[in-house]
């Protein structure tokens, strides 16, 4: 390896919002992280909804129209049907 380039390798604590810590290897100072394998419902089996910055709220408003067209298209399918 060439000498100079590299950034130096230290140990730090990763602690996670739900109060957890952890030790690593890492090259930043100070890691958090929102959630990890002890709260994440996942690995808990716990149904619990975990929606970061409102994202499907975000999705909603962006694609939300193309669903109640096909709703629409649905509905009148299935009443002319009859």
């Amino acid at each position: 390896m060439k000498s100079g380039i590299h950034p130096e390798l230290k140990k730090v604590t990763i602690h996670c919002a739900c109060g957890a810590q952890w030790e690593t290897h890492s090259t930043r100072d100070n890691l958090h992280v929102d959630i990890c394998s002890k709260c994440h419902p996942f690995f808990t089996g716990e149904e619990r909804f975990v929606d970061t910055e409102g994202r499907i709220e975000m999705f909603n408003r962006k694609y939300g129209k193309f669903n109640s067209d096909k709703l629409q298209k649905k509905q009148t399918a299935s009443t002319s049907a009859k």
